[in-house]
């Protein structure tokens, strides 16, 4: 049955208009509930987008040290050891340093996100003066901490190496830091092209001038060119090879910087040194507590074998490596929560640190598949001798649950940074390593003769207590209001 309208129009059946409305009513509904499902993922993308460089500068970093390490191996197995304990005290004491620079980020997200651009460079200024003043006690340290080497049990040979490593390489403590300080203001500006083509840079750098230092002449001749009377520093030619790949990478990214426009707005342009330090701190305690930890692994590895050190070193080098894209995500994750708070939005912020974690989750769940499904062709990159396969293969399928973790923790880290929230990181980190993941390591690699998998599954335990406490915190810490640094 129907009728026509009062203007004699096309007649509407009377029983379809609630039906008409009712599916209206209905899909407006949907859009509501299907907005923030839509926003969220969104945030995800966003994140992925804006880590993915920031994961090829830290993949860079580390592909540095690969270098330094695969060339002056052609010269010998106590040169290579030398090189490897340079390489590894160089990060342990840089990194420290590099943490307490990294007390710039939230600073620097958060007035950017204000829209306070002059706030952003102050605080650049002052991270960029706080690591030259670090970079003094580092090349001390650097420069003379190879004079007790012998004291803690290491070969006279590759001390005497390893010193000369140093020495060559602790000027590069300079540009290094100050690459962390430009780096820090460069991914809060989302301005990333000059890190990315910086660290290619670098490499390329790294790798000719370990080729003329190393080898002197003898690089020349390998690729047909004509002596000239380089002489072979060996050694001490890496360090300053690394050191140069620094000052060059360095010299780029500030030409990038010197190109940006300054971001607009205005805001404090006083933003003290010792402010930037106090955020920063427990962040360079907090590396240095997982750097301490995971080389105390590495020594405790040693004691169980050299075919367990092998497998250890194979694996958490593996490891390592897919952690890279797990820390650019926490980098990015880091700006966007800290640029949503300096909006004052943190509806916003609890947004992009939950978003990190599922991005680094889906990532890490990728990675933790690959080593569950393929151990032996990935270990199989890295070594061809039986005993230590058969001593990396079981640790990379813990891998796979110990890959989920470290993905999450560093990104907690991340989110909390952005808030400012950098202390709780340090005891988190503490409890978690040394309080629990350590002595769980203690006791089933040594107490239940599990070996270098029972250190394993202690690191991973440890690494879960971290991860949750972190992502606890931040869902804590991101309710309601949350009060810029």
């Amino acid at each position: 049955m129907s009728r026509l309208s009062a203007g004699g129009g096309q007649s509407i059946p009377t029983l379809e208009r609630p039906a008409l409305q009712g599916a209206r009513l209905l899909a407006r509904r949907l859009r509501v509930l299907y907005r923030p499902y839509r926003r969220f993922g969104a945030e995800m993308i966003a994140v992925a987008r804006e880590g993915l460089p920031l994961a090829i500068t830290f993949a860079g970093g580390t592909l540095l040290g690969v270098v330094d390490t695969a060339m002056v191996g052609r010269l010998g197995a106590p040169e290579l050891a030398g090189v490897a304990l340079g390489n590894a005290f160089f990060f342990t004491i840089t990194v420290a340093a590099m943490g307490v620079v990294f007390g710039m980020d939230p600073v620097v997200s958060q007035a950017l996100g204000a829209g306070e651009g002059a706030r952003a460079r102050a605080a650049l200024r002052s991270g960029l003066r706080l690591a030259t003043i670090l970079s003094i006690p580092v090349m001390a340290i650097l420069a003379l901490a190879p004079l007790f080497f012998g004291a803690f049990g290491v070969e006279p040979i590759s001390a005497r190496h390893a010193a000369h490593f140093l020495w060559g390489r602790a000027p590069g403590a300079i540009p290094f830091l100050l690459v962390m300080a430009l780096r820090s203001y460069l991914q809060g500006r989302t301005h990333t092209r000059p890190l990315v083509i910086g660290v290619i840079i670098a490499n390329v750098v790294n790798f000719v001038a370990n080729g003329l230092l190393i080898f002197g002449d003898g690089a020349l001749e390998e690729v047909g060119l004509p002596a000239i009377g380089l002489p072979a520093f060996g050694v001490a030619g890496s360090g300053v090879a690394s050191g140069l790949a620094s000052m060059a990478q360095l010299v780029f990214i500030y030409a990038g910087f010197r190109k940006l426009l300054p971001a607009s707005g205005g805001g404090d342009e006083d933003v003290p040194l010792r402010k930037i330090a106090s955020i920063g701190l427990p962040i360079g305690l907090t590396l240095l507590a997982e750097v301490g930890a995971f080389s105390l692994a590495g020594v405790l590895a040693a004691r169980i074998g050299p075919a367990a050190a092998s497998g250890h070193q194979v694996a958490i080098t593996l490891a390592s490596l897919t952690f890279t894209v797990a820390m650019g995500i926490a980098n990015a994750t880091s700006v966007r929560v800290g640029r949503a708070v300096g909006r004052g939005e943190p509806a916003a912020a609890r947004r992009s640190g939950v978003a990190g974690f599922t991005a680094s989750t889906l990532y890490m769940s990728v990675t933790a598949a690959i080593f569950l499904l393929f151990p032996t062709e990935l270990a199989s990159i890295m070594s061809d001798r039986p005993e230590v396969l058969a001593s990396a293969v079981p640790l990379l399928a813990i891998a796979a649950a110990f890959q989920l973790f470290d993905g999450a923790q560093v990104v907690g880290a991340g989110a909390l940074r952005g808030i400012g929230q950098t202390r709780f990181i340090q005891y988190a980190n503490m409890i978690g390593y040394y309080v629990l993941g350590l002595p769980v390591s203690l006791l089933l690699a040594f107490g239940l003769d599990m070996a270098e998998r029972g250190l394993w599954w202690g690191l991973c335990i440890g690494l879960a207590f971290v991860a949750l406490v972190l992502f606890w915190k931040f869902l804590k810490a991101s309710r309601g209001t949350i009060e810029r640094v």
